[in-house]
């Protein structure tokens, strides 16, 4: 995980940071902000929504690989829905906060990448 300081200062209405912090919640403000003018032309807005939308990507991947572990542990009595259980809580507590630091290095004008994540977000918005 690397990062690197935006230029303060607004995007339309609203503070860059602000705006980039925003693009974290759910994929909705993050597609609104890569289709809308003026938003769409600020290369750190298109980072922080690129990066949201690749995160909710991962999300559902591991979702689909949690409910495949869960028919593989439901096999075993009691234990595996309790092993199931303890994982799904680790991945939510994981996912929380990962999405927390997220929004608070948009909030403080950072280029916060996450590992294979940020690389591609970078390409995708052109900030490299």
């Amino acid at each position: 995980m690397s990062s690197r300081k935006a230029e303060s200062g607004n995007v339309g209405n609203l503070p860059r940071g602000l705006a980039g912090a925003l693009a974290y919640f759910t994929f909705i403000p993050a597609a609104i902000f890569l289709l809308v003018e003026p938003y769409r032309r600020d290369p750190y807005l298109r980072f922080h929504s690129f990066q949201c939308l690749l995160l909710c990507l991962a999300s559902l991947a591991a979702e689909v690989a949690w409910k495949v572990l869960i028919l593989v542990l439901s096999i075993v009595p009691l234990l595996g829905h309790l092993l199931a259980l303890l994982i799904a809580i680790v991945i939510v507590m994981a996912l929380v906060l990962v999405w927390l630091v997220l929004v608070v290095k948009a909030l403080q004008g950072e280029y916060f990448r996450l590992p294979l994540l940020g690389d591609l977000a970078e390409k995708l918005a052109g900030t490299n």
